[in-house]
């Protein structure tokens, strides 16, 4: 699939403040979460690449074209913002139906009610946008943006304020429109929203770029950070004193049951495992690897920041 998105050594800077520092970067069709804290530069980054600040370094191609220079490009993309970006008086039908006509839309009140639909408002649509919960508000701002059917889709903590249902409502949405082939990016700064949103992720750390790939690949590549595997076996003292004198253990203890091991290799310590069992007549119930998820590897990549 070809790049729509291309961030090439960007940085943007607010007088001695620097947002985004030296960035390269780019993105395909589907769904791609951006994670970071809160003043890691996410929505910086989000408003670059929509052409509404210009750079201060670098280049930013947006479906083959500078935002900033070719404007007829804004018919293809949209922005959630973070912010309350809304209408207070007006009901979630007129706002929805007056982002339409702002798109110019060729039947504004079908494309408005088709959008309602998709994210569920249909109900609270007479409703003015001043009564509405944060969650709702959210799901309002994502079918504005979806009004003009977009190839590229922006999205600064969409989830923001959102409760459970809805949360799941939206991630579905999201991951429907990255499988039609639709070029998503949803920032998040909170970790199991990113890894349930999207198998892709791009980490900020103070305004740099600190991890590009799925949480796997990411994770394998920290080749200087021991992998924790913890196994539930009959008998955990004598597998304890199997594994110790394997080269890829760094170290193990013992925790009832569970013997947690400590190895640079944690491909070749699952190769080994079945074959240590039966060398030595020990039942292996339970093999978890503990450090895999997306909160874990973040931890790793702030280390030190």
């Amino acid at each position: 699939m070809t790049e729509t998105i291309v961030v090439t050594n960007l940085s943007k800077w607010f007088g001695l403040k620097v947002a985004v520092s030296e960035v390269t970067v780019s993105f395909r069709p589907g769904v791609t979460g951006l994670l970071g804290p809160n003043g890691a530069g996410k929505t910086t980054l989000l408003r670059v690449i929509a052409g509404l600040q210009r750079p201060s370094q670098g280049e930013v191609s947006l479906l083959g074209v500078d935002p900033r220079k070719v404007t007829d490009i804004y018919r293809k993309i949209s922005l959630v913002p973070e912010d309350e970006a809304v209408y207070e008086r007006l009901t979630g039908r007129q706002f929805i139906q007056l982002a339409a006509k702002l798109a110019r839309m060729d039947s504004p009140g079908d494309r408005a009610q088709q959008v309602l639909e998709t994210v569920g408002l249909v109900d609270a649509a007479e409703r003015a946008l001043g009564g509405f919960s944060k969650g709702m508000r959210q799901r309002a701002k994502v079918a504005a943006a979806l009004v003009s059917e977009p190839e590229v889709l922006l999205l600064d903590e969409p989830l923001n304020g959102a409760d459970p249902v809805q949360r799941a409502q939206l991630i579905a949405l999201f991951q429907q429109l990255g499988a039609a082939g639709k070029t998503l990016l949803v920032s998040s700064h909170v970790l199991t929203e990113v890894e349930r949103v999207s198998d892709r992720v791009v980490a900020m750390v103070d305004g740099r770029l600190a991890a590009v790939g799925d949480v796997a690949t990411i994770r394998a590549a920290m080749t200087d950070k021991p992998r924790r595997v913890y196994v539930d076996a009959g008998d955990s003292r004598r597998l304890a004193a199997a594994l110790i004198t394997r080269p890829t253990v760094l170290g193990v203890q013992i925790a009832g049951d569970t013997v947690h091991i400590e190895t640079s290799d944690a491909g070749e310590l699952a190769r080994q495992l079945p074959g240590i069992a039966i060398e030595h007549s020990i039942d292996i119930s339970k093999v978890e690897p503990v450090d895999e998820s997306l909160e874990s590897v973040f931890r790793y990549l702030v280390e030190g920041r």
